[in-house]
C-alpha cells in the first residue's frame, strides 16, 4: 500500500477524502481547497553492463554480502537519465555510453518508484568506488544470474531484462 498523506503540506490542516471524478476518494485540504496526491520518493537502478552484453557490474553495500545493481534517488530537478549518469560517476567514477529505460516498479518499503535502467559502460574504464560501495565485480551473464540477491527488486530487474535479451537473440 502506498504512503498516504495524512496532514496538508502546505497548511498543516487535517486532511479528508473527497470523491473526485475518475480518480475516486483523494486526499484533500478544507483549508487550502486542493487535492492532495500521494508523495513517494523517485530513484533509479541500473543493469551496468560492458559493450559486449556479455558481463554485467554488480555491486554489494552496506554491510551485505550479496550482490545489487547500481542504485540511486533522483534528485529535485534532475530527470532520470541524468541520475543514473550521476550515480555512476559518483558511485563508480564511470561514464555512460548508452542508457535504455528498462520499466517502473513502486518499491513499499522505501515508498519508492524505482526506474530502471540498462547502462552501458567501456569495461576498459577504470572502476574507481566510492565509500557508499563495499565491493564490487564484473560477472557474466549466468555468474550474474546466480549472484544477484535473492528475493530482491534487483533480482527481479535483472533476470527480467537477461530473459528478455535471451528471447530477442
Amino acid at each position: 500500500k502506498m504512503f498516504e498523506l495524512n496532514y496538508c503540506p502546505q497548511c498543516g490542516q487535517k486532511l479528508t477524502k473527497k470523491e473526485l471524478p475518475l480518480d475516486g476518494l483523494i486526499p484533500y485540504c478544507e483549508q487550502c481547497g486542493d487535492f492532495r496526491f500521494p508523495v513517494f520518493s523517485v530513484a533509479v537502478s541500473m543493469i551496468v553492463m560492458n559493450e559486449g552484453g556479455d558481463q554485467v557490474l554488480l555491486i554489494k553495500q552496506y554491510g551485505k554480502d550479496s550482490y545489487i545493481l547500481v542504485a540511486g534517488y533522483v534528485n529535485k530537478g534532475e530527470n532520470a537519465e541524468d541520475s543514473c549518469r550521476r550515480e555512476l560517476i559518483e558511485e563508480l567514477h564511470l561514464t555512460a555510453k548508452s542508457l535504455h529505460f528498462n520499466r517502473s516498479q513502486y518499491f513499499a518499503p522505501s515508498n519508492t518508484l524505482i526506474l530502471n535502467y540498462t547502462v552501458t559502460v567501456d569495461q576498459a574504464e577504470k572502476v574507481s568506488p566510492n565509500e557508499e560501495i563495499d565491493a564490487w565485480n564484473w560477472l557474466s551473464i549466468d555468474e550474474a544470474r546466480r549472484q544477484i540477491r535473492p528475493n530482491s527488486l534487483a533480482r527481479t530487474f535483472l533476470l527480467e531484462y537477461l530473459n528478455k535479451c535471451k528471447l530477442d537473440r
